[in-house]
């Protein structure tokens, strides 16, 4: 096949007095409207809500945009191959090894060292779902930290909607350096400002890093009293405010250090290492006056309940985490990686036949024409769910009355208990894709450039978008942060900013994406009830978003002061840019 270029406002001749781009966005967000129709009004499962999401965007994309059906439908394929490998990789394996601490009676005993330190509701969630999260998040990403964090908490006696709910709420001030800070990584290589700076792409990064690190501080700091209150309501939070504070300063101020002065490899693993500790001495000296439990569970004021188990017994049964996290963590170091890839021939990137070099991006979407790559990365060693699967082969040994047949039979069980997530994941980021090559994304972005100075309140909201559409704060990066780069110097803002806002808005996408909700359902036992978990998301979505976008708006403008410095070659071109704004 030939060469076909993207196009960004296909119908703005229809409607010439329009705004540039408006109509066309407009039509682009179709798929959107409909996966939030079917999520939050008809509360339609997750795979009927991303089949019509996915059918109405190759519609859109062949219709509209112009795209040939073949390119279409091999875009679709090549996302949808996309979510089997690596995101529900991870997933089928980090939910098969807590099917496996339950069948073995493992989980029992979990369950018991949590009951033991606190019996409270309120500290178990901050304890599992934001301190234990963030360090999965921090070595895994890509949904292992709700999958594992929801299924424990029901395993708890969390209500199953409770569980996924808080889980997700609480996975939002660790995603942007979350999998050894790949969103990081891949927002500053997209956005092409080394090349523009002339610094290199490590210092580009770490100079990205440390804006992040002075946004999601103050989200962090309170994600644990948003927790709660959701939990219980303003009242009964006060009851447990020092543990929230703890835990909120412990975070935010751990990863205010590690972005701004080691980079964004260790943020997440550091912030929740330091929280769990600070939680650990605080309850040695204080404890709760009320225990917090949900209403249909049975009263208690009596405080932890009594530890059942030996301190041996309590290891064994955390082991299959430890291993897990130190598994994902090595596996996440890049000298791990650079030395698996020169001995081995399984980190293929392969050009995906029929789409790569065929589709190519125009302007102002790039300076000049240029081809849109599409290679799909077989990288099966170094991949996370790799990770996690020799973590739980290695974790079978140590279960009592376990083994590696039983945990083989379970890993069959487990593929089939997630049919259906599977399907979900496979359709979202076919639909993300087909979106991506067609250009129908790029018109969405290029509608919100049109806002001028009022860009940088706009543009967390593009990185939110982008992980709604893909369920990654990388996907999100790798899509807009060019976009966000090229638009903040058209401008005469700084471009810096406004790539680190996509990857800082992008965190408060990810608890209404089809992909975390169809992951968390899938762990909680609630596949079918997708649009009731998006309900339950969807207001602290938009109101985190809100306070992201406020945030950033400042650190434009008025608060522009405490950001780094902007790269001398970069503030000229501002400076250009600034000047012509000028009547």
């Amino acid at each position: 096949m030939g060469k076909w270029t993207q196009i960004y406002d296909p119908l703005g001749l229809i409607a010439p007095g329009l705004p540039e781009y408006l109509l066309s966005a407009l039509v682009a967000a179709i798929p959107l409207y409909l996966l939030f129709y079917m999520l939050a009004v008809k509360r339609a499962a997750g795979h009927k809500a991303a089949f019509a999401g996915t059918l109405s965007a190759i519609i859109l994309a062949i219709t509209v945009w112009g795209m040939p059906v073949g390119l279409t439908i091999n875009s679709t394929v090549m996302g949808a191959l996309f979510g089997i490998f690596p995101i529900v990789w991870i997933i089928i394996t980090a939910v098969w090894i807590y099917n496996m601490t339950v069948e073995s009676g493992e989980f029992e005993i979990i369950k018991n060292s949590l009951a033991s330190m606190t019996d409270d509701r309120r500290l178990q969630a901050i304890f599992i779902a934001f301190a234990f999260g963030s360090f999965i998040e921090g070595t895994a990403g890509f949904g292992t930290p709700v999958a594992i964090t929801a299924a424990m908490l029901v395993g708890l006696g969390f209500s199953p909607l409770y569980a996924a709910g808080i889980c997700l709420i609480a996975n939002t001030a660790p995603v942007a350096f979350g999998a050894i800070g790949v969103p990081i990584i891949v927002g500053s290589s997209a956005s092409g400002l080394a090349a523009a700076s002339g610094l290199s792409v490590d210092e580009t990064t770490f100079h990205i890093s440390k804006i992040v690190g002075r946004q999601l501080p103050f989200l962090s700091i309170i994600v644990p009293c948003w927790v709660s209150i959701t939990m219980c309501g303003i009242k009964r939070t006060f009851e447990v405010l020092p543990a929230l504070l703890v835990a909120g300063i412990c975070f935010a101020g751990t990863q205010f250090f590690a972005s701004n002065f080691l980079g964004p490899y260790l943020p997440d693993i550091l912030s929740a290492m330091v929280t769990i500790a600070g939680l650990i001495v605080l309850l040695r000296v204080w404890k709760p006056r009320n225990i917090f439990h949900f209403p249909e569970e049975p009263a208690s004021t009596s405080g932890p309940s009594a530890s059942n188990y030996s301190c041996g017994e309590i290891l064994r049964a955390w082991m299959p985490y430890i291993i897990l996290a130190a598994m994902v963590t090595i596996w996440g170091l890049p000298a791990f990686k650079g030395a698996v890839k020169a001995i081995e021939g399984f980190a293929l990137g392969i050009p995906w036949p029929g789409l790569n070099g065929v589709v190519w991006q125009a302007t102002p979407i790039v300076t000049a024409e240029k081809i849109y790559t599409a290679q799909f990365n077989f990288n099966f060693v170094t991949a996370g769910g790799t990770a996690i699967l020799l973590s739980g082969l290695m974790a079978s040994f140590i279960m009592p009355n376990y083994g590696i047949g039983k945990a083989i039979a379970c890993f069959m069980r487990t593929i089939y208990q997630l049919r259906y997530p599977i399907a979900t994941i496979a359709m979202i980021l076919g639909l993300a894709y087909t979106m991506n090559y067609s250009g129908m994304s790029s018109t969405l972005g290029l509608a919100f450039t049109k806002t001028g100075w009022l860009f940088p309140f706009f543009a967390p909201i593009l990185g939110w978008l982008g992980v709604f559409l893909t369920g990654s704060d990388t996907s999100s990066n790798a899509l807009f942060s060019s976009l966000q780069a090229t638009t903040a110097q058209q401008v005469g803002v700084d471009p810096y900013l406004t790539v680190a806002s996509n990857s800082s808005g992008g965190v408060t996408g990810k608890m209404i994406s089809p992909q975390s909700i169809s992951v968390a359902t899938s762990a909680t036992g609630m596949v079918g009830q997708e649009g009731n978990l998006f309900r339950f998301t969807i207001f602290h979505s938009l109101a985190m978003t809100l306070a992201v976008c406020l945030i950033v708006l400042l650190q434009a403008y008025p608060l522009h002061g405490m950001l780094p410095d902007i790269p001398p070659s970069i503030q000229t071109v501002l400076d250009a840019a600034r000047a012509k704004m000028v009547p």
